[in-house]
């Protein structure tokens, strides 16, 4: 390693009292002070360490060749900031190598959206490299606008304006405390998600923070013409102290012993097994109706965000706490549906609602459940018409039921000669029942049974593999499959497709 040593130091937001101690003695004794700047030249980060400059420092100037414009050069964008760090890279190499302190100034923390890691990526492999971290601008804007962002418990998310609208919407409305980067010409679609997930009213844009011209004001207030990079929007968490120290604000306050009229009906629905174009009309209808979504994370992920709309996510595990949820919110007279990939109906949500309602008190709660495109349909339509004749459906999971009566259905079908569609055949903390399940169903069934296995099907990167009983390798199964094993009438066509014939001889 070379005897140069590089340091990126963190400024902080603008305010050069805000620099720390530390950051502060390294720029005075820098033999090299490197900064970016925009095309025109002019650098932030160098006026907010004007003052800390060494006379007689020499000083790198790296000026993007592009920033939100279009470029010529064959790479796009990326390629010509690719080249652009290789470029300063070399540069500062090249005084690293002279055995010179290189300093490389940068606005806000080095590591937060700073421009300083992609050198670091380059050089602390051949250099001894050191950050030094400085206040973010979502601090200062924090503490400008005396907006506490989260509380104990609550979860903080910071976003940058260039992703997708309906992406930012939806990370929106699922956390608790949001800040959003990165503004500027992005501002008029952050708005627009921010209103989508229902946080317009209380969100506030900081500009500037801690420097001249420092501007704090409602985003719904903010001409979307005058929006500079250097802005911020906070969404904070709660506003106000909590009551109770057990207080949980993904959880609204419902009545405890609301008039029998007040109960709403209980809408449970099918999302089916991938996008939107595997979702009912009726249950696209009935989830632009109601109020309140309920379910596990990445099903509650797939409804499109609205003004409105409160999403409540939580884990795999905890299906009839997240019934009983459900059922209090439409006992107290909200409209909520509880949603599931898939069919509801087929391990999914549906017998779970059923199964907490049996408590007398949600005896007022009418429940009904709206079908959806399950995922042995789905995985069925892509290998023909394997399903096509009489079939069962099993579950691998022991999480509810134990492996001994796993076993014995499985070996109850095969005898049956049904074909079988298996759900949940593997996870991480399952990884053995594939297999497990292969040789009960080789002790019934010839070794050249038909197998399909479809992975992620509706959903980019699906596969489906067409293979039999004694070449299906477990290995290869987890959670993201559905396997379906086929039964003595089940054949594959020349062109690869599996059927299942309709008469039994």
């Amino acid at each position: 390693m070379s005897t140069g040593r590089l340091y990126g130091v963190g400024l902080g937001p603008g305010d050069p009292e805000l620099i720390t101690r530390k950051a502060a003695r390294l720029i005075g004794e820098a033999d090299v002070i490197a900064y970016h700047s925009g095309t025109h030249g002019r650098s932030i980060a160098r006026s907010i360490a004007a003052e800390l400059i060494p006379d007689g420092a020499l000083e790198e100037r790296l000026v993007y060749p592009v920033t939100t414009g279009t470029t010529d050069h064959p790479g796009g964008y990326d390629g010509a900031i690719a080249d652009f760090y290789d470029d300063c890279a070399r540069r500062l190499a090249a005084h690293l190598e002279a055995g010179r302190t290189v300093v490389v100034l940068c606005e806000g923390d080095p590591l937060f959206y700073g421009s300083y890691m992609y050198l670091h990526d380059r050089l602390a492999d051949r250099f001894a490299a050191e950050v030094i971290p400085g206040v973010t601008s979502f601090s200062a804007a924090a503490a400008a606008a005396a907006e506490p962002l989260v509380r104990r418990t609550d979860v903080l998310t910071v976003l940058p304006g260039t992703l997708p609208e309906p992406e930012l919407a939806r990370r929106l409305a699922d956390t608790d405390g949001a800040v959003i980067m990165k503004l500027g010409r992005t501002f008029p679609a952050v708005r627009s998600a921010l209103a989508q997930a229902g946080r317009l009213d209380d969100a506030v844009y900081v500009e500037r923070a801690s420097m001249g011209g420092q501007r704090i004001a409602p985003v719904s207030e903010v001409d979307s013409d005058a929006v500079p990079y250097f802005s911020v929007i906070l969404a904070p968490g709660d506003r106000a102290p909590r009551n109770r120290d057990t207080a949980d604000r993904s959880r609204p306050e419902v009545t405890q012993d609301p008039e029998p009229s007040a109960a709403q009906e209980l809408l449970v629905i099918g999302l089916g097994p991938a996008d939107e174009r595997w979702l009912t009309p009726e249950a696209s209808a009935a989830l632009a109706d109601v109020d309140h979504v309920v379910g596990y994370g990445p099903y509650v992920d797939r409804v499109p965000v609205r003004p409105g709309l409160q999403r409540h996510s939580s884990g795999n595990t905890v299906e009839v706490d997240r019934a009983r949820f459900a059922l209090d919110l439409a006992l107290s007279g909200e409209k909520v549906a509880v949603v599931s990939g898939g069919d509801a109906g087929v391990f999914g949500m549906a017998s779970a609602v059923f199964e907490a309602a049996q408590d007398e008190r949600y005896g007022e709660v009418p429940i009904r459940v709206l079908p959806g495109v399950s995922a042995i349909q789905a995985v069925a339509a892509r290998a023909g018409a394997p399903i096509g004749g009489d079939f069962a459906v099993m579950s691998l999971s022991d999480r509810l039921k134990p492996w001994p009566v796993i076993e014995k259905r499985l070996a109850a079908v095969a005898q049956a000669d049904l074909v079988l569609g298996i759900y949940n055949p593997a996870s991480r903390s399952r990884t053995t029942q594939v297999a497990d399940a292969r040789a009960v169903l080789l002790r019934h069934r010839p070794a050249d049974t038909v197998v399909v296995v479809g992975r992620d099907v509706g959903r980019p990167g699906e596969s489906l593999e067409v293979t039999t009983l004694e070449k299906l390798d477990p290995a290869t199964i987890d959670m993201k499959c559905l396997v379906i094993i086929g039964a003595a009438g089940t054949s594959v066509t020349p062109s690869g497709a599996v059927w299942t014939a309709r008469s039994v001889d």
